[in-house]
């Protein structure tokens, strides 16, 4: 799976968020929350809810505050995005009055110390104080603090081995966790998550890419833009030359790549008139899960049907491997699923894709020459199609990947802005609740030991020779 906060590819058609429309910090009129009833808050130690949801509070709070912090990220490399803008931070302190919120100071935070101070939100290395705690990805297990309750993307639920050791101290200290991958809307699409902002990085890291091995324009990272803005700037008066893009996917990650080309005026083309027509300025076409893979027996296709029982599905992808310059790859992948292609067919010299902006980044998964992660410095490296070896990019014999694992990570105050105001919408209020189901689905650990939900992760929080 990803590593990004990039979901499953559900169906999402005419769901482009486009760029003039993303969401800014909320405004208007402050909701006065005095009269709120405090004995139900969950700041109120003395609370306990019936239905048996309680968040981890200190039982030495005696006041009716909700205290939460946001913490440093100190995973390695450090991720530079926030739960929270300085903006929304001083919006919920306006709105909720019995909220309170510290920033633990960090000098990687695309928004700086001073941001907050200026903001009125004050700033402080211990929250030991704190009832919630937001991040963003995973935290080493040194820094977490007993007894409190986390946010964050752990990426353990798929009982991923890097982070098995975190999982088991998470339970010996008895801390609750609330993972962000988990948190559902009741249709059961993903609440929060980065993908959109993913595709549009991969999208532009990809046609530079192409760019810089073809040497037919130039593009400046996005990563040396202050934000979105500048980038769509950028783009004012570069003309691509005619080439040919098949991009794969439906879900938020897709919708940022088809932003780009909007932003690009590139066009689109259906897939069956791609396949044969060659035309004399960009296009790209968009092929979703129904269209990629069909169910062997009788060549239909069924998403529930496909998660349950990949095996029975074949890839339709190969035709487009003739017939495309550059793919941008946004699909969801597991185990079982068939790749797109085959090191056999990239051998083969009819194979004319020169890039792959492999956005969903699974390392030997639906992209076999995936073979790992790159970084925001140096985004892309060649594979030899034939030895299979990883060398230069730009290389005559070399199909060059793209696979930045945190893509996001280079417009970071742009996907800050936009994962806080879903935070906001759609799961703050249920965090001030005595029980939320929204919450309780994704609370991964609490009280020492998994919940119900996750209880199948018990062998991979046992299994304490691995994990150490």
């Amino acid at each position: 799976m990803p590593r990004t906060g990039i979901e499953p590819a559900l169906p999402c058609d005419n769901q482009i968020l486009s760029l003039a429309r993303l969401p800014i910090p909320p405004s208007g009129q402050s909701r006065n929350r005095g009269d709120a009833n405090v004995e139900n808050f969950p700041g109120n130690p003395n609370k306990n809810s019936e239905l048996g949801y309680s968040v981890n509070w200190p039982m030495q709070v005696t006041d009716t505050t909700i205290h939460i912090g946001l913490i440093r990220e100190e995973k390695i490399p450090h991720d530079n995005r926030a739960a929270f803008t300085p903006q929304q931070c001083q919006w919920i302190l306006q709105n909720y009055p019995h909220v309170s919120i510290t920033v633990q100071p960090s000098p990687h935070r695309c928004f700086t110390d001073s941001e907050y101070t200026q903001a009125g939100i004050p700033l402080a290395e211990d929250l030991s104080h704190c009832h919630i705690l937001l991040g963003i990805k995973e935290v080493p297990k040194e820094k977490l603090l007993p007894g409190k309750t986390y946010l964050f993307f752990s990426h353990t639920k798929k009982q991923q081995p890097n982070n098995q050791a975190m999982l088991q101290h998470i339970i010996d200290q008895h801390i609750t966790l609330v993972d962000y991958e988990c948190l559902v809307h009741e249709d059961g699409q993903r609440i929060l998550g980065f993908g959109f902002f993913a595709g549009v990085v991969g999208a532009h890291n990809g046609l530079l890419a192409y760019g810089k091995r073809t040497g037919l324009f130039t593009y400046r990272p996005v990563h040396t833009c202050h934000d979105l803005q500048e980038l769509i700037k950028h783009y004012f008066g570069i003309k691509l030359p005619p080439l040919k893009i098949v991009i794969t996917g439906s879900g938020r990650v897709a919708a940022g790549i088809l932003e780009v080309m909007g932003m690009l005026g590139i066009k689109y083309i259906t897939p069956e008139e791609f396949l044969i027509n060659s035309y004399a300025y960009p296009v790209y076409t968009q092929l979703k899960a129904g269209e990629l893979y069909l169910r062997r027996s009788d060549k239909t296709y069924s998403r529930d049907d496909f998660h349950t029982s990949p095996e029975n599905y074949e890839c339709r992808f190969l035709p487009y491997v003739t017939a495309s310059d550059i793919l941008m790859n946004g699909i969801y992948w597991e185990e079982g699923i068939a790749p797109l292609f085959t090191w056999n067919d990239l051998a083969k010299d009819n194979f004319r894709i020169q890039v792959i902006a492999d956005i969903t980044d699974d390392t030997n998964g639906s992209i076999p020459c995936n073979l790992g992660d790159s970084t925001i410095a140096d985004p892309v490296y060649g594979v030899d199609r034939i030895s299979r070896e990883r060398t230069a990019p730009g290389l005559s014999r070399s199909i060059d990947m793209m696979c930045v694992s945190n893509l996001p990570n280079e417009l970071p105050r742009d996907a800050s802005q936009y994962f806080g105001d879903q935070l906001m919408k759609y799961v703050f209020e249920e965090l001030l609740q005595p029980y939320s189901t929204t919450i309780e689905n994704a609370t991964i650990a609490k009280n020492g030991q998994l919940t119900e939900r996750f209880a199948y992760l018990e062998g991979y929080v046992q299994d304490r020779v691995s994990g150490q």
